[in-house]
C-alpha cells in the first residue's frame, strides 16, 4: 500500500457521504486507501461502499481527533499517510502526488471549496457564499485560505518515531488543544537535529467554509458538521469575535 489517507469524524453524516461519492469518482489505485475513523458519532457512523473503511474510536469525550488519528494510523498500510479533516476536500492529483512521495513530510496548502449533493467539486463563487463564506473576505482574498499544521503527508515510520500525537492533551486542556502545533512542535525538533527535511512541493486541499471564516466561530453551513462549540476562553478567534462584536455595538 502506497498511500493510507487518514479521515478523523465527528457527527457529520451527510459531508461522509459527499466524501464518498467524491472518492468513488477518482477511480483511485489499488494500492490507495481511505480511512474514516468515526470519533464517537451518534449514530455510528457506517458504509458498504468498497471506497472507504470505517472504523470506530467508541470514544464519548469531546474533541478527541487526536486520539481517531493515531487510532487510524495503527490501521493504516500506506507508507504515507495523508492526514486530514472531514472538512477538507482532497483532490486526486493530492492523491497521486502523495503516492509517489518518497521524502518525510510534505505541507499542504489550502483554498475554499465545496462538494455538492451529488459529491462534485466547485469553488464557484456564488456557491461559496451561499455556504457562508463572508463576502468581504473573498472580495478581498478569493479562495486562499492560511495553511494550517493539520493537513498534511507524511512518511509513516516517521509520524511513529516522531510518537504520533499526543492524547494526553484530551484529557487535561479544553478546545483548542493545540494538539496539532504540539505535533509540528515535534517535528520541528526533528528538524533541528538534522533528521527532518520538508518537501518543496506543497499539494493542493480544498476546504469546506465555516467557522471563523463566515463571521462565526461555530457556524456550521447548512448543518454539515458537528455542532461542539468553539466558544471557549482558550480560542483566540472566540476572542476576537467578542472584541469585534462588542465594537458593533
Amino acid at each position: 500500500m502506497k498511500v493510507s489517507i487518514i479521515i478523523p469524524v465527528l457527527n457529520s453524516h451527510e459531508v461522509v457521504r459527499r466524501q464518498i461519492l467524491h472518492f468513488a469518482r477518482m477511480n483511485l489505485p489499488d494500492d490507495v486507501e481511505v480511512i474514516i475513523m468515526d470519533d464517537g458519532s451518534d449514530p455510528p457512523l457506517e458504509s458498504d461502499s468498497g471506497v472507504v473503511t470505517v472504523h470506530q474510536t467508541g470514544e464519548t469525550r469531546p474533541w478527541t481527533s487526536s486520539i481517531a488519528r493515531n487510532r487510524a494510523a495503527k490501521f493504516a498500510k500506506g507508507r504515507n499517510f495523508f492526514m486530514a479533516d472531514v472538512g477538507y476536500i482532497i483532490p486526486k492529483k493530492a492523491i497521486m502526488e502523495a503516492r509517489e512521495f518518497t521524502g518525510q513530510k510534505m505541507q499542504c496548502v489550502r483554498e475554499f471549496g465545496v462538494l455538492d449533493e451529488d459529491g462534485a467539486f466547485t469553488q464557484d463563487r456564488d456557491v461559496l457564499l451561499a455556504y457562508g463564506l463572508l463576502e468581504s473576505r473573498y472580495n478581498e482574498r478569493g479562495p486562499r485560505v492560511p495553511p494550517h499544521p493539520n493537513v498534511f503527508v507524511m512518511n509513516r515510520d516517521i509520524f511513529w518515531k516522531l510518537g504520533g500525537y499526543n492524547e494526553k492533551l484530551v484529557l487535561s486542556k479544553p478546545y483548542p488543544q493545540g494538539e496539532d502545533n504540539r505535533f509540528r512542535g515535534a517535528w520541528s525538533k526533528w528538524q533541528k537535529a538534522g533528521k527532518g527535511q520538508v518537501d518543496t512541493h506543497r499539494p493542493m486541499v480544498y476546504l469546506f467554509p465555516r467557522g471563523q471564516f463566515c463571521g462565526d466561530v461555530d457556524y456550521n453551513p447548512h448543518g454539515l458538521f458537528h455542532t461542539l462549540s468553539r466558544k471557549t476562553s482558550h480560542n483566540i478567534f472566540w476572542d476576537r469575535q467578542k472584541r469585534r462584536e462588542a465594537k458593533a455595538k
